[in-house]
């Protein structure tokens, strides 16, 4: 078909989307064929595109077309991740603008609420990945909840109990008080935030006294409202200005709790006073600090409930005036703190801070100003409050083991190898892995708790819920066998939820009011961890636990490609669970790229204002354009800085391409038969033929080493330059005017450009797949979109000699441009050059092809012979393992001496530019304490005025 004039994206984009996937263009049927497989990272079913997601999925695309392209049966499995915490809350979101709440419903009720949103509202990225042109196997759409999930997710949760590898246990937790569950470690963002550090009295116990005369240990803090729980004071083991009452008490204010002085490391004898307050129930380093004084987690403890207000401790010794206070203050209310604080004031026991003003005056303040790293949650976007609870673990440090040796014995390759360190050193430090949640949407926990057996008689137990009896199972049927044979036929095995809106935790699940006869078993309330889940995507989503052909084939995946970001949250995990599960690491390689940044180089936010959406730039430029810059710019280890005037640049390159097509359509070059290099005698067509060759063997080569930059600038470099500057250029003149259309120069050039035309195609379709397939069914009617092509085989040997031929031409030619844009000269002026010492190559070259050298350098006459006097500029022109001089003249063309004065006018201020710029790059102080951005801007400004310097030089040395 003929082309339009103009390239339009969107006109095409749409369309061969739409073909290909209901066409079974992403998924070929060849099942005798090398399988390839990758998975993508699920994004959130709540989620949107953003322009992390667009490169994400740009990389993967690249790959998996290009193994398709390669005959591979190349697989992309797609879905969604039900991301528990973010649907629930969007669900709930939209519940309270409607004046009604999850607790109105049972919790199977509230679970079809979030089933029906996903239904009509969920999903949405899915056709936002379809505009990216992402080449998905959506026959086979995966969710995280799907029936088939949901069953190797319960089957992988009891076989890691069975196993000991899960357990419940007492520990301190990451907790949401807005949303009110756990959270991992990884799901918190430390922010520092404007705070005050207060010091306190801590009155020693039985009229100790320290060896200073004081009968008080001085504390300080940062949160005072914990102090309602603190259970010890520590210090260094070798402060001697406590040495005396270790293992004294102090008796605590407020409460009046004695709590004991222990010696630990934890404490700093260099910060503040030495002595540091331990509260184990709501500070991480406390809670370990506890367990070495002997403080059992179960009697930790706690002073906050689950929305972070002031609740009665174990000991009962909290003040009821402090009851039900929240923690900080809101709405113009005093919390816990403020309360805290105005108590120990009163009491005697604040030690004030004194701070003297610019005038040298002292004053005095209740508290030291400073800014404090404070944990927030990223979601719930309040304050995280390490809370004592139980919850589900996971031995991570176990299922650790085999995936630290894969990375160590190469058996996983980590792609820049630079992320090893960190990966071992998160790897070999890992902690438990809480993946319970207190939420209702999720893969329910398959546990079920019911009374302890002791000496015949039924009972709960209050205090330790970690004793109570718990079966564990895939199903109900399973846990009825499971209690049977614990119970005995004498009780009736009964499954019961209790009014779920009264229920927090397992430990409200009491068996008041039950027949003696009848056991009550009551499934844990939490759900799974969402990572949890998706640390099975590698093989779940191929069918597993059940054996099927699809799982056979393609498990192991062939490569992982996620953002680092993730390195822990998924990529860790799917290694650990692909050796618990299947015995084997889920892939051999893991790419991992950086981050796309803002164009100063801060990272993107929303609070910045400087997010870009990719579905804008899309309409704008091309998903094409995107994507090609996404790649182009992906360099190994490195982040990539947003810069929409490459966009544009690539949507030119892509409308450069088109109007090439356009060329060659105006001159009857359609599409090749072959994909063999056709048989060439023109020197042109033999160079272009073994430039194809070349850039292949580029393209494979950075591929393989999965160098996305390195591809993307191997086919960009190769369609501007090569095909449409050069070699377009180089055949005009077999299709000029009054040329024989049917002559052999004619019919082999328009076989030739044909051919070359479609490996452009085919090489470039990875990265810029819709107007590849545009322009390769606009060239002809093959039967077969070029999704489903070969990638190129040359399989040719072209003449060095014509190679040569045409190179040297090209070089002189880019010499010549190059020196006349430095002085000055209009481009098309036409110069006299003379050759002193031609070399063979530029004889025959000269001899044969004057045509092509008064056409493309725009040099004419080309003497052989020594140049007349006068002013002139050399250029040279390298074609082999000579290079040939010319001597231009340029009397009459140009004022010498104003051209002159003016490049060297130009050469200083570069010069003194550069030495300013060098200077200050040298200076540790900016290096270091600049902001990045600032100095990446100096890195270029530098190299951009050094590389004019050497220009300007080199300009002067031309005219002598």
């Amino acid at each position: 078909m003929t082309l339009d004039t103009t390239f339009d994206p969107a006109a095409i984009e749409a369309r061969w989307y739409k073909h290909w996937e209901e066409s079974g263009g992403f998924r070929p049927e060849r099942p005798d064929a090398e399988a390839f497989t990758i998975v993508n990272p699920p994004p959130n079913v709540t989620g949107s595109l953003h322009i992390g997601h667009a490169l994400d999925n740009t990389l993967q695309d690249i790959v998996i077309r290009y193994e398709r392209l390669r005959g591979k049966d190349a697989l992309w499995v797609v879905g969604t991740d039900h991301a528990g915490i973010a649907t629930q809350m969007v669900v709930e979101r939209q519940m309270e603008e409607r004046q009604d709440k999850r607790t109105n419903y049972s919790r199977e009720g509230f679970v079809e609420k979030v089933w029906e949103w996903k239904r009509e509202s969920g999903g949405t990225i899915t056709h936002q990945l379809r505009r990216l042109g992402c080449s998905m196997d959506w026959s086979r759409e995966q969710f995280t909840m799907d029936e088939h999930f949901t069953k190797a997710v319960l089957k992988t949760f009891v076989d890691l109990y069975n196993d000991g590898l899960i357990y419940r246990d007492k520990r301190l937790v990451n907790w949401d008080p807005k949303l009110k569950t756990a959270i991992s470690d990884l799901e918190v963002e430390q922010q520092t935030i404007p705070g005050h550090f207060w010091h306190f009295k801590y009155p020693l116990a039985d009229g100790v006294t320290l060896d200073d005369g004081r009968d008080y240990i001085e504390v300080a803090t940062t949160r005072p409202e914990t102090m309602l729980a603190d259970m010890a004071v520590a210090v260094h083991p070798s402060d001697e200005r406590y040495a005396s009452v270790v293992g004294k008490h102090v008796v605590l204010p407020i409460t009046g709790r004695r709590i004991p002085i222990v010696a630990d490391e934890h404490a700093d004898p260099e910060l503040g006073s030495g002595a540091v307050k331990i509260t184990p129930g709501h500070d991480f380093n406390d809670f370990e600090v506890g367990k070495r004084a002997g403080i059992a987690a179960g009697d930790m403890l706690n002073v906050l409930d689950g929305e972070a207000n002031v609740c009665q401790t174990a000991d009962g010794l909290v003040p009821d005036e402090f009851i039900g206070l929240h923690r900080f203050k809101r709405d113009g209310v005093d919390g816990a703190r403020e309360a805290v604080v105005a108590r120990l004031k009163a009491d005697g026991f604040l030690i004030p801070h004194i701070a003297k003003t610019k005038k040298g005056e002292e004053v005095e303040h209740d508290a030291e100003p400073r800014q404090i790293a404070t944990p927030f949650g990223d979601r719930g976007g309040v304050v995280i409050e390490p809370w004592l609870t139980d919850q589900w673990y996971v031995d991570a440090e176990k299922l650790a083991e085999k995936p630290i040796k894969d990375v160590r014995d190469g058996t996983i390759e980590i792609v820049p190898k630079s992320w090893e360190k960190t990966f071992f050193n998160w790897m070999e430090n890992i902690q438990p892995w809480c993946v319970s949640r207190q939420l209702w949407w999720g893969h329910r926990i398959p546990a079920w708790f019911g009374p302890s057996k002791e000496g015949g008689n039924l009972s709960w137990n209050m205090s330790d819920y970690s004793t109570n009896k718990v079966f564990v199972a895939e199903s109900e049927a399973e846990v009825r066998e499971q209690a049977r044979a614990y119970y005995g036929d004498k009780y009736e095995i009964e499954f019961n939820e209790a009014p779920f809106a009264a229920l927090q935790t397992v430990a409200d699940y009491v068996n008041e009011g039950i027949p003696p006869n009848k056991v009550i078993l009551r499934q844990d309330p939490d759900v799974l961890d969402t990572w949890f889940s998706s640390a099975l995507w590698p093989f779940a989503t191929l069918g597993w636990p059940d054996k099927t052909d699809l799982l056979g084939k393609h498990f192991p995946n062939n490569l992982l490609i996620s953002g680092f970001d993730i390195l822990f949250f998924w990529d860790a995990r799917m290694m650990m669970m692909g050796q618990y599960n299947m015995g084997e690491a889920p892939w051999p390689r893991l790419y991992l790229h950086g981050l796309v940044r803002a164009a100063d180089g801060a990272k993107m936010s929303k609070s910045k204002g400087n997010v870009v959406d990719p579905l804008g730039l899309i309409d704008q430029y091309g998903a094409d354009a995107l994507r090609f810059f996404m790649a182009a710019m992906e360099s190994q280890g490195r982040d990539i800085k947003m810069d929409e005037k490459r966009v544009e640049g690539y949507r030119n390159f892509a409308t450069k391409l088109w109007n090439a097509t356009r060329f060659c359509q105006s001159n009857g070059i359609g599409a090749s038969t072959t994909l063999k290099a056709p048989i060439a005698r023109l020197a042109a067509n033999q160079w272009i033929i073994g430039e194809v060759q070349a850039a292949c063997v580029e393209i494979d080569a950075a591929m393989a080493d999965l160098r996305f930059d390195a591809a993307a600038n191997a086919i960009y470099q190769f369609t501007w330059s090569k095909f449409c500057d050069w070699y377009l250029e180089l055949i005009k003149p077999v299709f000029a005017e009054g040329a024989d259309p049917d002559a052999m120069p004619a019919k082999e050039t328009r076989e030739v450009a044909g051919w070359a035309l479609d490996q452009i195609l085919v090489m470039l379709h990875p990265f810029m797949p819709f107007i590849t397939e545009e322009l390769w069914h606009a060239q002809g009617d093959r039967g077969y979109d070029l999704i489903t092509a070969k990638w190129p085989d040359p399989r040719a040997k072209v003449s060095k000699d014509a190679t040569d031929a045409i190179d040297w031409v090209i070089d002189l030619t880019t010499n010549v441009r190059s020196a006349k844009n430095e002085l000055g000269i209009p481009p098309g002026a036409k110069l006299a050059a003379f050759v002193p010492s031609p070399s063979d190559l530029a004889s025959s070259t000269i001899e044969r092809s004057s045509a092509a050298i008064e056409r493309l350098a725009r040099l004419t006459p080309v003497t052989v012979g020594k140049a007349p006097a006068g002013p002139a500029m050399q250029v040279t022109a390298q074609g082999g393992p000579a290079s040939d001089v010319f001597v231009i003249p340029l009397e009459g063309i140009i004022d010498i001496d104003a051209e002159k004065t003016r490049l060297e006018k130009a050469l200083a201020a570069s010069q003194k530019e550069a030495k300013s710029l060098e200077g200050r790059l040298s200076n540790a102080n900016f290096v270091e304490r600049a902001k990045p951005e600032a100095v990446e801007k100096a890195r270029e400004d530098f190299a951009y005025h050094a590389g004019e310097a050497e220009r300007l030089e080199a300009a002067l040395k031309r005219l002598g």
